[in-house]
């Protein structure tokens, strides 16, 4: 374990595909590689990272996930019901109609209450792996690099996907998922000072869309997003490895837990020869 050199992790968003994450972690742990000196998330990304940087182990996330969470426990909208197919995800007049007067089908106040349980109310400067994450100001327009504060409100900002989550109000500042303008943030890893040695994990995928899950305002401005997403892809700085992590799982997902932290698992061990090499 010695002799590897300090090395940063950058995890993407995905939605329920983010899960795969806990798999990564987990498996990259189990053979043994070291732990990041650096951790680099954005939006689903941020959430597995920011709770791995605070202590909680991939062991705890996927215990968490599967016994103890329900995504609809954590959404105070009767609107916003994830069940299934994307199809079923909004009850599209109830979700129309609260996008009049709302800057959002949800809050995020009870994900926000469980982001500062599961991080212990932990803020940057006190971490046990170094953490970074971003968001995207409406107002200015910049994407926001966090370096210190709460993780959990840092976490809430970067996880907050138009329209579906309220922006959260930082200041002066209404903030939106990271994802908007960095899906997978090595960029960040990058201004941190690693030149090299930076992993990231993709769990993003651009697939065609079936004409059938184009039928409402949210769902034609998911895909108008995942269509951004994916060109600005094109633009950004490549991590020295990056392991794509997807299958045909939507973003909405969320009771495919199971399926998600094996592909995250079986992923690392597809690529062992490259991991080796990237930390030899």
């Amino acid at each position: 374990m010695k002799r590897y050199k300090k090395w940063a992790l950058v995890l993407s968003g995905g939605g329920a595909k983010g899960l795969a994450h806990i798999g990564v972690l987990k498996e990259l742990e189990k053979a043994g590689f070291p732990k990041p000196a650096l951790v680099v998330g954005t939006s689903m990304g941020a959430i597995v990272g920011g709770l791995y940087a605070c202590g909680m182990s991939p062991t705890e996330m996927e215990h968490f996930v599967l016994d103890d969470f329900d995504i609809n426990d954590y959404l105070d909208s009767f609107a916003f019901k994830i069940t299934g197919p994307v199809g079923k995800v909004i009850q599209t007049g109830q979700a129309l109609a609260s996008l009049a007067g709302r800057p959002g089908v949800d809050t995020g106040h009870k994900l926000l209450e469980l982001f500062q349980k599961l991080t212990k109310g932990k803020r940057f400067e006190e971490t046990e792996i170094p953490f970074r994450c971003n968001a995207v100001d409406l107002v200015s327009g910049r994407e926001i690099v966090f370096r210190s504060g709460s993780i959990a409100r840092a976490i809430r900002a970067s996880m907050s996907f138009p329209v579906f989550f309220e922006p959260l109000i930082e200041g002066k500042m209404c903030l939106v998922d990271g994802g908007v303008s960095d899906n997978l943030p090595v960029t960040i890893a990058r201004q941190e000072g690693y030149k090299r040695r930076v992993l990231a994990i993709d769990v993003y995928q651009f697939d065609s869309q079936e004409m059938n899950e184009l039928k409402n305002g949210p769902q034609i401005i998911y895909r108008s997003l995942e269509i951004v997403l994916n060109a600005q892809k094109e633009n950004k700085k490549a991590a020295d490895l990056t392991l794509s992590v997807s299958d045909e799982t939507n973003a909405f997902s969320f009771f495919r837990q199971k399926e998600l932290i094996a592909l995250g698992e079986n992923a690392v061990r597809a690529n062992v020869k490259n991991l080796e090499g990237f930390f030899g």
